[in-house]
Formats: C-alpha cells, structure tokens, sequence
C-alpha cells in the first residue's frame, strides 16, 4: 500500500471543501502550518472547518468515507470522556487511515471562526467568503513561552509542594503504583516544566515554544540538567521512584530559586525546607508503621 502524499491529501481535503456549500472556511492548524517544524512522516493533517450548520456532519458517513479506508475513527464529542466545551458548536473526527496519513477534522459553526482563527498556528486553506484576510502568516506566537508573574510563580511552587509532599509520598508508601505513575505525571511534572520553561525564557528569551508536553525540552536544556530530567523517567521499582521524586526535587529547587532571583521574587525556603524533611522521613518508613511519626 502506498502512503499518499501531502499534496495528495490537501487536494483531497480542498476539494471535499469546495464541493460543499456548507463549508464557508477551511484553516489549517498544527505542524503542518509551522514553518520551523522539521517535516517527517507522521504529521496529521489538522483542518478546521466553519460550517453555517454543525448538525448534518455528526452523521459519520457524511464525512469519513470520502477520504479513504480507515484503521479506527474517534469522535471524542461522542466518546466516555467528552470535552468540556462539547456543547453542540462543533464536532470532530480523529481519523488514522490505512496508508498511514491522519487527519483530525473539526466543523465549527461560523461564530466560532474568530475566536478559533487567532491561534497563530493557523493558515488558510480555502475562504470561500473572503472573511479571513485579517490573519497573518502563520506563526507559533500563540504557544510562546510567557514570562512569569508573581502569582503564577507563587501558584506553581504552591502546586509542586503540595504534590510532592502530600499525594505522592503516602501513594508511594502504601504501594499503590497506578495512582503513583498518575500523580507523577499529571501532579508533578506539569509545574517542573513550567518553572523550566520560566528559566529557559528568562535565559534565550521569550520567543519559543517548548511543544506540546514539553517535547523540544532538550532542545533548550543544558546537557546536564536534561540528564537529571531525563532520569525522572522511572519504571515500577519503588527505590527507583524514590529516587526520581528527589530528583523532582533538587530540579524545581534549583529553577525557582534562579527564576526568584531574576525576578525579585520569594522563594519559599521554609516549606521546601519542610518538605525536604518529610520524604526524607517518609521514605525510610517501614512499611507496617502504625504511625507517621513518633
């Protein structure tokens, strides 16, 4: 089977569009409208569509036959966990075909399109009512790394404490890993690379996007400090995660005190101080103490 091209599949996509009264804009968001994205073979073809009616395109077969053979097909609106603003303005297919392309195809009603075209990464396809001449080239702007302020700092030290010294270490103690694999990711990694990010800012400048998840990280990381962020990547060994949560640690530490200093800010020391102690303390409980401490 051979894979379609990408000027295949956007002449596939334009003329889905054009044969279609309905469809008013078409704007292409994602890698695929970057222009300092390195081309490989995985990007997905990411299309907004401005449509006068979202209704008639909830109706699969409306829309997914026309591109071609499918390995699966999601519709997150109609899925278990549906998104928070699923309120009927619009509707998308997540389509993975056989010959190995992607396309995730959105229709938004036609009051969505200003709010939906100020997203930097966007690039007209097809505007069939000259409506869209205000966009500029497109550009990451919109995912650029923002400079802190104090509240947003305060917050995330707030927030990385926190998890670090409540649900982690008890999740750890009581070997629950699932929900410890979940906090790590989900608690604890989200304010580490923001106060990375915060110092990767504050020392190249404030003109970059670090990617979704945080997968250019390396790219602006010190060969060192990317070495300590990679070893928080641990499997299922406790005394391993152990390990990475100090790791954790000494990261976000070192971080927010630069990005203090740079910024006039104040460093929590005392509740780092405290928090410091009590892992240190946790992780030497055995595991049948009927008491934290004594």
């Amino acid at each position: 089977m051979r894979t379609r091209t990408e000027s295949e599949m956007f002449e596939l996509i334009r003329r889905f569009v054009e044969l279609d009264d309905r469809i008013r804009v078409a704007i292409v968001n994602g890698s695929r409208a970057n222009p300092n994205v390195q081309r490989d073979i995985f990007q997905d073809y990411d299309i907004a569509c401005f449509v006068t009616e979202v209704k008639p395109y909830l109706l699969e077969s409306n829309v997914v036959p026309y591109f071609g053979e499918t390995i699966i097909v999601e519709q997150p609106n109609f899925g278990p966990w549906p998104p928070d603003d699923a309120d009927g303005s619009y509707h998308n297919y997540n389509m993975q075909f056989l010959d190995g392309n992607r396309i995730d195809l959105t229709f938004y009603s036609m009051e969505k399109l200003d709010e939906h075209s100020s997203d930097s990464l966007s690039k007209v396809l097809i505007d069939k009512d000259e409506l869209c001449s205000h966009i500029p080239l497109a550009n990451e702007s919109s995912y650029f790394i923002q400079e802190p302020t104090e509240a947003k700092y305060i917050g995330c030290c707030n927030a990385f404490f926190f998890a670090i010294s409540s649900h982690i270490p008890k999740s750890i103690w009581r070997k629950q890993l699932p929900l410890v694999k979940s906090y790590l990711e989900g608690w604890l990694r989200v304010p580490v690379q923001l106060m990375l990010s915060w110092e990767i800012g504050n020392k190249t400048g404030f003109d970059k996007s670090l990617g979704a998840g945080g997968k250019y990280l390396e790219e602006y990381l010190e060969p060192n400090k990317w070495d300590k962020y990679l070893s928080t990547y641990v499997g299922s060994d406790y005394d391993d995660i152990w390990d990475s949560i100090f790791v954790f640690y000494d990261l976000f530490v070192e971080s927010a005190v630069y990005i203090a200093n740079e910024y006039n800010f104040s460093f929590p020391k005392d509740n780092a101080q405290s928090v410091f102690s009590f892992l240190k303390h946790v992780r030497q409980l055995p595991n049948d103490a009927d008491t934290i401490y004594k």
